[in-house]
């Protein structure tokens, strides 16, 4: 029992540091040391910890690649020139301009990962909006949503996606093939709902009065993008890791950036954001030890045997408390286990309910945390009411929808 306890403190206590991130100091800073504790106290033997951190590194691994693909991408101009095209294709007007954010945060969430969204979207998205003299706060929100509900389509989309995907048994492509239609579910129904929350801010009616900067898409860095993301699928037909694709990318556009003096080593370095690597093992092992001491079993005899559309439904409901409740990460490293026992489905359904249920409170993910500090160096800091009714309106139909689409697929794809 003290060792339950000591565990969920010790995973409360990193948690509230990664959300308040105080003097801006890394989530590593209480994650390590917590790491550390579970294990010198004998909460997780030692060796189930190095199991851990094993069973995490690719996952990592993958994760580092992206983020450096994602940063090299952004320094070849990539986001700012979608900004562009994005602003040209809105001319002026604001549904149109949402419409176009909505389809590249979405595929920019897809294929770059949510931080690219957060971190490099978000901003241009301002800058878009200012263009054109239109009001930015819609098109930021969307953002924020997009990132975590418009991450259901790939492995690579999101953390919580490569540990379900390793989870799950499923190929790439087999994962991509089921979570299609509730990707495509999830971003339709958030639109809807955008337009009926945000009718006042989008102004019906009326357009901005702004030029748009004209500039070109970066050639080399779309083409590495795309072969990337062709060498997922293949990687995961040959049964290889599809991080070594994304370093690969990643290596192609890095030597490029190297001797056009555009990076430096440090930059690279920077831009792999190591310190959140270890602080992703260091949460695992955490959560390993919360999940040793009783957590495990508990969730485990909560979630439903079966893929009907009830217990996928249940499935969700539960993985959206328990991410708004503990974040998304541990939420998801602690059903995990009892998911994969009863099958891909049910794996599938705690994603759904882990990358859409975040989009209720701020704790729900760490994308929406760090989303929340871009905005308030905008001086655009979020109202906590606006977007408690935003999430209240959107994630319970989203889910449902999502979950709904997840059944179809299972009916027609098998798993």
């Amino acid at each position: 029992m003290a060792a339950e306890i000591s565990s969920i403190l010790l995973l409360f206590v990193v948690l509230g540091f990664a959300v308040l991130r105080p003097r801006g100091l890394p989530e590593a800073v209480a994650a390590i040391p917590a790491a550390a504790i579970v294990v010198a106290s004998g909460a997780v033997h030692w060796a189930d910890a190095l199991s851990e951190i094993r069973r995490l590194a690719p996952v990592v691994a993958f994760l580092a690649a992206i983020l450096i693909l994602a940063q090299l991408c952004d320094d070849e101009g990539l986001f700012r020139a979608l900004g562009a095209v994005t602003a040209r294709a809105s001319r002026g007007n604001p549904i149109r301009l949402l419409t176009m954010v909505f389809i590249v945060a979405a595929a920019i969430t897809a294929i770059l990962s949510l931080d690219a969204t957060v971190v490099l979207l978000t901003p241009v998205v301002f800058v878009t909006a200012a263009s054109l003299g239109l009001r930015a706060k819609p098109h930021v929100y969307a953002c924020t949503h997009l990132a975590n509900s418009g991450s259901l389509l790939l492995p690579v989309s999101n953390l919580t996606n490569l540990l379900a995907f390793t989870a799950s048994g499923l190929t790439f492509g087999a994962f991509t093939l089921m979570m299609a239609l509730p990707w495509v579910a999830a971003v339709g129904v958030e639109y809807l709902i955008f337009r009926l929350f945000f009718d006042r801010d989008l102004g019906l009616g009326t357009t901005g009065c702004g030029q748009p900067e004209k500039l070109a898409l970066p050639v080399v860095a779309v083409v590495i993008v795309a072969l990337t993301l062709a060498g997922f699928g293949l990687t995961s037909v040959a049964g290889v890791n599809p991080a070594w694709a994304a370093a690969a990318g990643a290596a192609v556009l890095a030597v490029r950036a190297l001797c056009r003096r555009t990076a430096t080593v440090k930059s690279l370095v920077s831009a792999g954001s190591v310190p959140f690597l270890a602080f992703v093992l260091a949460l695992g092992v955490v959560v390993r030890a919360v999940e040793d001491n009783g957590l495990g079993s508990a969730v485990g005899r909560l979630v439903p045997v079966g893929s009907s559309l009830p217990a996928l439904l249940a499935v969700a409901a539960l993985a959206a408390v328990l991410a708004n409740v503990v974040n998304n990460l541990p939420a998801v490293l602690v059903l995990l286990p009892a998911a994969a026992a009863a099958g891909p489905g049910v794996v599938l359904a705690v994603l759904i309910g882990v990358n859409v249920g975040p989009n209720l409170t701020y704790v729900g993910s760490l994308a929406t945390l760090l989303w929340r500090r871009i905005l308030t160096r905008n001086n655009a800091e979020p109202q906590l009411g606006e977007f408690l009714r935003l999430g209240a309106l959107t994630v319970p139909p989203v889910l449902v929808v999502s979950v709904l689409a997840l059944w179809v697929s299972l009916r027609m794809f098998g798993g």
